[in-house]
């Protein structure tokens, strides 16, 4: 789908392929889908309108009611932020502060009229090819007369003013809008661009859809195009993919993360979406890392400069630095628990197995808070370099899923097989940390068969490889791990 053929799906006769297109995805194959379409409306129409209703059909998953009026690219919902988690950020954007003080809004160009150097002095992006487009799709010193001034993806002109309760923000890498909505929904005054113009149109019309239109304007430009000076906020997602595939290194990140720092720090307060594998040394001094785990799965990392740093959730008074030069928090979704370092604990004691084992959520374990979560459930290690923590009581927690330990042994493929079959268990999750067994294929050996179930955690104590056979302690952390034929690692 080209954005001439996106643009066409927002008319009149678009919108009435795009219904009968969900409709007909909903009820029969894509073969007699196609076939039906193409009788009333053009190939290219056709395409575009039974792409987007399947589109909308996989991302109400992802974004529920919301998705059958959203449009979205492949590539743009596989990356978006789930809503609950974008939502979560606005909430702290939003306690920013006040609106910006300027009345005329941000600047759409640099005063010299030369394009703007990126901060970091490194290259521009390859998207300086691309002229910045409007909903038309036409270069923007023309509208479809040839006369009219710059038009942003939102279709009105530059100098307009979006308002909101909350501060201004520039989202600079807004991709299909995820991050906008919420933002918008939040009380923001938000400015948005993407340099692809198709993935900003879509954008647009996400806003529009959704009746944000008043909070969130968008249009196509690069990160280094923006002047964050002009905002209280300023939110960077740099895309973390190529050619399809997620890239890790942050240097490889478009913006770089270098990039995207400079252009954060020289806004007020900042807030940059990264891998929640980012290496400690890639995050600057005085800024706030926060891993955000939903449901037990972790989903982000964000780092939080300037006036957004620290925030609130610190222990006792503790800025969660413990002078350390940044603050480590975790968060945990949709609860809102949050967690940050406590100087006072220092490394996690270990020791022999109790009772209980628990397995801290991920969140935590990135954020390196393993120590915070053992002096909660009044526990220790088991090895001191892998986060697992025993116990001897029971201590309910929403920071770790707890199992009575029911055996301990050493580990070894046969005698785990005989102590399950022993046991009559046909159904059994797999967990390892710290352990070199192949899982898929120990699977495969087990053999098993029976009516009962039990989780086996594979890990190491002191280098000598271990397996324990646990039972979960509640129905609700079972039914989020333990389903047939699920390996969790």
């Amino acid at each position: 789908m080209n954005l001439d053929t996106f643009l066409e799906l927002l008319t009149d006769h678009g919108q009435r392929a795009l219904a009968e297109a969900g409709e007909l995805v909903s009820r029969t194959d894509p073969v007699t889908a196609a076939s039906t379409l193409r009788r009333s409306h053009p190939a290219d129409l056709t395409s575009a309108a039974l792409v987007q209703a399947g589109l909308r059909a996989r991302a109400a998953a992802k974004f529920g009611a919301d998705a059958a009026r959203m449009y979205f690219t492949p590539a743009g919902l596989e990356q978006a932020t789930r809503p609950e988690v974008a939502a979560h950020r606005a909430r702290r954007l939003s306690a920013s502060g006040a609106p910006h003080p300027s009345a005329s809004g941000p600047s759409q160009t640099p005063t010299s009229g030369a394009p703007r150097t990126p901060a970091s002095g490194a290259p521009r992006s390859a998207d300086r090819s691309t002229p910045d487009r409007d909903m038309t799709g036409t270069a923007p010193d023309r509208d479809m007369t040839g006369t009219a001034p710059d038009r942003d993806m939102t279709g009105s002109a530059p100098g307009r003013e979006v308002t909101g309760s909350g501060p201004r923000v520039a989202d600079l890498c807004c991709g299909i809008g995820g991050d906008v909505i919420e933002l918008a929904r939040a009380g923001c005054a938000v400015d948005a661009a993407d340099r692809d113009p198709l993935t900003a149109a879509v954008a647009a019309a996400n806003a529009d859809a959704l009746g944000l239109s008043a909070r969130a304007r968008i249009r196509t430009a690069s990160a280094e195009d923006a002047d964050p000076g002009d905002y209280d906020v300023v939110f960077l997602d740099p895309a973390r993919r190529v050619s399809g595939r997620r890239v890790f290194d942050p240097l490889a990140y478009s913006p770089t993360l270098p990039e995207a720092l400079a252009l954060a720090g020289a806004a007020p307060g900042a807030c940059l979406k990264v891998a929640p594998g980012l290496p400690y040394e890639f995050v600057p001094a005085g800024a706030e890392a926060e891993w955000v785990s939903y449901r037990g799965e972790v989903k982000e990392a964000a780092l939080w400069l300037g006036t957004l740093a620290g925030g609130t959730g610190a222990a006792d008074g503790w800025d969660g630095t413990g002078g350390e030069p940044f603050t480590r928090r975790a968060t945990l979704l949709p609860s809102g628990e949050t967690l940050v370092a406590d100087p006072r604990l220092g490394p996690a004691e270990h020791g022999k197995a109790g009772r209980y084992l628990y397995e801290p959520d991920g969140a935590a374990i990135r954020a390196h808070l393993v120590a915070e979560v053992a002096a909660m459930v009044r526990g220790r290690l088991l090895d001191p370099h892998i986060a697992y923590i025993t116990a001897d009581d029971r201590v309910s927690t929403p920071w770790a899923s707890c199992y009575e330990i029911v055996e301990m042994m050493p580990f070894s493929g046969k005698r785990l097989r005989a102590a399950l079959r022993e046991r009559g268990v046909g159904n059994v999750t797999l967990k390892k940390r710290g352990s070199a067994v192949d899982i898929e294929r120990l699977r495969k050996d087990l053999k098993l068969s029976g009516d009962n179930s039990l989780v086996v955690v594979l890990t190491r104590i002191s280098d000598k490889p271990i397996a324990l056979l646990c039972e979960p302690m509640s129905s609700l952390e079972q039914s989020s791990t333990q389903l047939n034929g699920t390996i969790s690692r």
